[in-house]
């Protein structure tokens, strides 16, 4: 009798705090073999690439790659521009300066693309709704409706071979997902989560997702493993 495959999935990992917890969900807690994609798009923030890469390592993932988006020339957001990173909590009822337009929809796509290719059946992102910005893409009926495209789309969906998107983290808080990557064994101290961090790579400290990091670890009476700029 064969042994049966290991379950195939692609993770898109940016190398912050999300992305990262859950590879380890899939890798530690699936037992899934996992090919990770990191995106160069442009971002002011490339630095979270050599955290992908340094998270990859050390999850065993033989297979990471970045692919080379050119969204900084589409524009529209203060991550692929020199406009002001918003700091120190803005109103939420606003999509903020920090979306890039369609941007996990391009990336999705790319993924899906890449999963087919190897016969992946599973495409994982660390998105959530909880501890986010505002960003539309980032919300339940996104990820179905784009399930759903992908069965209309792509040779593997009208062959009945479902690739099913995965978002583990997508009802937690971010102290939540602290607690379940620490759990699995995650060292955040690998990680980058800064949308505007200092000339030197340190994250500044009060962009949203630095301070929706912070506050997740405060919550848990522990200590971020990383320095900040201020």
């Amino acid at each position: 009798m064969s042994e049966q495959k290991p379950c195939m999935a692609v993770v898109l990992l940016s190398g912050g705090l999300d992305s990262s917890t859950a590879l380890a969900w899939a890798v530690r807690e699936m037992g899934w073999e996992c090919a990770t994609i990191a995106f160069d798009y442009g971002q002011r923030h490339r630095i979270e690439l050599e955290a992908s890469a340094r998270v990859a390592a050390a999850l065993g993932v033989r297979d990471h790659r970045v692919l080379h988006v050119d969204l900084d020339a589409i524009g529209g957001s203060a991550l692929t521009s020199k406009q002001a990173v918003p700091k120190d909590h803005q109103d939420k009822s606003v999509i903020p300066a920090t979306y890039v337009p369609a941007r996990n929809l391009i990336f999705l796509s790319m993924a899906a693309a890449f999963a087919e290719s190897r016969q992946a059946t599973k495409l994982v992102i660390g998105a959530n709704i909880v501890d986010y910005s505002g960003y539309p893409d980032c919300r339940p009926e996104f990820f179905t409706s784009f399930a759903n495209t992908l069965k209309l789309g792509t040779k593997a969906g009208v062959e009945g071979h479902e690739t099913v998107i995965e978002t583990p983290l997508i009802h937690l808080k971010k102290s939540e997902i602290i607690a379940m990557g620490l759990k699995l064994g995650l060292d955040y101290s690998l990680t980058h989560s800064c949308y505007d961090p200092s000339p030197d790579g340190n994250p500044c400290g009060h962009c949203d997702s630095c301070l929706y990091r912070r506050q997740g670890f405060a919550e848990l009476n522990l200590e971020d493993p990383i320095s900040y700029a201020a």
